[in-house]
């Protein structure tokens, strides 16, 4: 094996002398030598004839190693099948010549948010300016492709100085370009980018899917890290990669093997006490790992384009526990049940919920649509315009989920005809040792009470949080101090114990104004 690698490399070095520009140094001494063994005709077939070997070795050359010579191969933007065949090429190359090339991730930060905001056409013009910065930083020979709508590939070019320094030099110019400002209908807006990269030397195999996927496995571990980060491909990564992509299978089995269910907190009435609701939130039963919270497996929801089928399998348990506790006589007024973006912009969806309420017998107005704020507060999208305006209209209640974090404006509230805000739990923490606390509370609640709009406090974890909600005027409140998320099985009896404890007892006054 390792004659052989000698041989090429022999061989691909005297390639490169017989057919690059140091050649033309023999010219002289060779047509010196034709004439003076052939006379006047050997010096001038030698003179006419070298141009034509140059053209056919170069040519030669050329095709036995694409990715070194610049005329005859790609370079700068290719189409995504073109990148991969000259990855394999290029791959081929710097191994035989024991030289290093590096594949480079990139993607651009919160580009969903900056369709929302700002429109397609407007996304597309910031892509192809961020396209345009890229291709005047690499060098001719490396080449660039886009393979999704904000992430890119570059491959760098094959050298002997390339290592993890200079790829981390060329990241940062990459995103030191980025940060520019770019300009979208005559005004600057700011754009950032996360990079992952590998190189070549870093692989066990030089399969094109292998570096591309370690590549791409760097860029998500610098896009979990915050925005305009860089990460380098290692050991530690493609652990973390299998893990995760073990996980994400896991879970598309574990939605249809029953492992995916809600469970149940309660909301209570500040007033009475009584349970006006209760939130189903999705947890994953691992029969290994344990309770799973969403914060572990959304990604891998959203990143498979699984929150649809989420949603789905979240509103069928949670109807039928509905049902269930009305044919006990545990009546419970009001579901609520989360509703991503995904879901918001299918436009089908108001159909497949009116089929999903008549199968479980239940009417709309049982039904709490829980929408998180930063839907609202993003540039309108027809399809979830549609949607909310019809469940409302069907009797549904909307609610607005997380209210204070996502800059909804009064206009799109009133737009998309919420009946409740839900207010963040990050007012509601210590909000009654922390007077600022109470004034951002009190003033949300005013506003509230303008609209006539329905509140419930998220996060209530103490007495003192308790009774100061019931005070300042929210409807109802949520958390940990009434009661943490549960299974099924153990509401029947929890609702038992609650509704037991409500005989007699005092209700909470409240401050009015």
């Amino acid at each position: 094996m390792r004659k052989n690698l000698s041989v090429d490399q022999c061989l691909d070095a005297m390639r490169v002398l017989f057919t690059g520009p140091q050649i033309l140094a023999f010219v002289p001494a060779v047509c010196l030598a034709a004439f003076w063994l052939g006379g006047e005709r050997a010096l001038v077939i030698t003179a006419l004839g070298l141009p034509l070997v140059f053209a056919l070795t170069g040519k030669w050359g050329s095709r036995s190693y694409s990715a070194h010579s610049s005329g005859m191969r790609p370079s700068g933007s290719v189409t995504y099948d073109v990148f991969q065949s000259e990855l394999q090429l290029i791959s081929e190359a710097a191994k035989n010549r024991g030289e290093n090339a590096a594949c480079i991730a990139i993607a651009l930060d919160d580009y969903a948010d900056l369709q929302d905001l700002h429109g397609q056409a407007a996304a597309d013009h910031v892509k192809q300016q961020f396209s345009d910065r890229i291709l005047s930083i690499i060098r001719d020979q490396d080449i660039f492709s886009q393979i999704d709508q904000n992430r890119f590939l570059i491959c760098l070019h094959p050298s002997t100085h390339l290592d993890l320094e200079a790829c981390i030099q060329m990241s940062g110019r990459i995103q030191s370009a980025i940060e520019e400002p770019l300009l979208l209908n005559g005004a600057g807006i700011y754009q950032s980018c996360s990079i992952g990269f590998c190189l070549l030397s870093d692989l066990h195999q030089a399969e094109v899917d292998e570096w591309i996927g370690a590549a791409t496995a760097a860029l998500a571990e610098a896009q979990r890290s915050g925005p305009s980060t860089i990460r380098a491909y290692s050991i530690a990564t493609r652990r973390q990669s299998l893990v995760r992509a073990n996980l994400r299978k896991e879970f598309e089995a574990a939605l249809d093997d029953g492992e995916i269910r809600p469970w149940f907190q309660p909301q209570v009435s500040t007033d009475t006490g009584n349970i006006t609701g209760l939130e189903a939130l999705a947890r994953w039963e691992h029969p290994v790992k344990g309770v799973l919270s969403p914060q572990v497996f959304l990604p891998f929801a959203e990143q498979a384009e699984l929150m649809e089928r989420l949603g789905q399998v979240m509103r069928h348990h949670a109807f039928e526990a509905m049902r269930t506790w009305d044919s006990a006589g545990t009546i419970i007024p009001r579901i609520g049940i989360n509703f991503s973006s995904d879901e918001l912009r299918n436009p089908g969806l108001l159909d497949r919920l009116k089929w999903e309420l008549d199968q479980f017998e239940l009417t709309p107005d049982r039904l709490a649509v829980e929408i998180l704020e930063t839907v609202f507060s993003r540039r309108p999208d027809d399809v979830i315009t549609r949607n909310v305006a019809g469940m409302a209209a069907l009797g549904c209640c909307i609610d607005l989920d997380d209210f204070g974090t996502g800059h909804a404006s009064i206009a799109s509230i009133k737009r998309f005809d919420v009946s409740r805000i839900k207010i963040d739990r990050t007012f509601v923490a210590k909000s009654d040792l922390d007077p600022s606390q109470q004034q951002l509370v009190s003033a949300i609640l005013t506003m509230a009470e303008r609209l006539n709009l329905e509140t419930l406090a998220e996060g209530v974890e103490t007495p003192g949080e308790h009774a100061l909600m019931a005070q300042l005027g929210s409807n109802h409140v949520q958390g940990f101090g009434i009661a943490k998320p549960m299974p099924f099985e153990q509401t029947v009896e929890w609702i038992k114990t609650h509704r037991a404890k409500l005989q007699g007892a005092p209700k909470i006054g409240r401050k009015m104004g």
